[in-house]
């Protein structure tokens, strides 16, 4: 049996989901990239307490889609181990085509957030665009292995960056937790906040509202 695997260039449609409208009033944007198992407008109801006049959310939705037992809710991931180059290539170009889409005025602060798997794809996405932000928010996920602290000395020297994780998290036991802050601390140095809380692996959404105060 002669098997090949062979690859493909065609073009796809993806949804994202926003939250709030984007105005003259808006100081903050917020680009929120949700955990495995989440869909992008699910995962907006974390940011539903922040002042709705100041605050435009945008989430992207992680592409592959699967069925979560036992209910059977519908859940999506961004990338698995399989193919991860190509999938980040793909997740790269659509992030691409949201900010050209939403035109995102340099005047507001910009807010990249990450949460669990959205970690990964976030960090990725600022190392290689080299986008500006006001903060980068790493919430309960891991630093993906290649990046380091050269691929994020663009950053101007006021870009705030927060490592917030819970104490409980079933996920990230202290030898992880104290692993991912010296690799933080490695890649950002003395911009870099940790914020610990006590609680298990769920978004923090006191933090967030506290992030724009």
């Amino acid at each position: 049996m002669n098997s090949q695997e062979k690859e493909i260039t065609y073009h796809t449609n993806n949804s994202y989901s926003t939250l709030n409208t984007l105005t003259n009033n808006t100081k903050t944007v917020w680009f929120v990239c949700h955990g495995m198992g989440y869909l992008s407008q699910y995962f907006l109801r974390y940011f539903k307490s922040l002042n709705s006049e100041e605050n435009y959310i945008i989430a992207p939705q992680a592409p592959s889609k699967y069925y979560i037992q036992p209910k059977m809710h519908v859940g999506a991931n961004w990338l698995t181990r399989n193919n991860t180059d190509a999938g980040m290539a793909n997740i790269l170009n659509y992030f691409d085509a949201i900010l050209d889409a939403e035109q995102i005025p340099k005047s507001v602060n910009l807010i990249v957030f990450g949460y669990s798997q959205g970690v990964s794809v976030a960090m990725r996405y600022l190392a290689k665009r080299q986008l500006q932000c006001s903060q980068l928010v790493i919430h309960s996920g891991g630093i993906p292995k290649e990046l380091s602290a050269n691929d994020f000395s663009y950053l101007d020297a006021n870009t705030k960056v927060k490592l917030i994780y819970g104490t409980e998290d079933e996920y990230l036991d202290n030898t992880r937790v104290l692993a991912e802050s010296e690799r933080a601390t490695a890649l950002f140095g003395n911009r870099l906040t940790v914020l610990p809380f006590k609680g298990k692996h769920v978004v923090n959404v006191g933090y967030i509202n506290d992030l724009v105060k």
